[in-house]
């Protein structure tokens, strides 16, 4: 757990403010995934505009995340 962490935290070393709005909007999204209380009507739209987003940002962050794991440390 300590060495996720250590990622975690060589990640936030390595993010700026567009990284954090990014992973803010995929969490964002996950949330309305996860629990979509949106009437039937709306639900359809609201469930793909929100994979949608949560797609365009995840991989990117993954990638970045990797990226760190991978690199040798300091």
């Amino acid at each position: 757990m300590n060495k996720l962490f250590g990622y975690a935290n060589r990640y936030l070393e390595k993010s700026d403010w567009r990284d954090i709005a990014m992973l803010k909007f995929c969490l964002f999204s996950m949330g309305i995934l996860a629990g979509i209380r949106i009437p039937e009507k709306n639900r359809k739209q609201a469930g793909c505009v929100a994979a949608a987003v949560f797609v365009a940002t995840y991989i990117p962050l993954m990638a970045k995340f990797i990226s760190v794991i991978l690199e040798k440390e300091k």
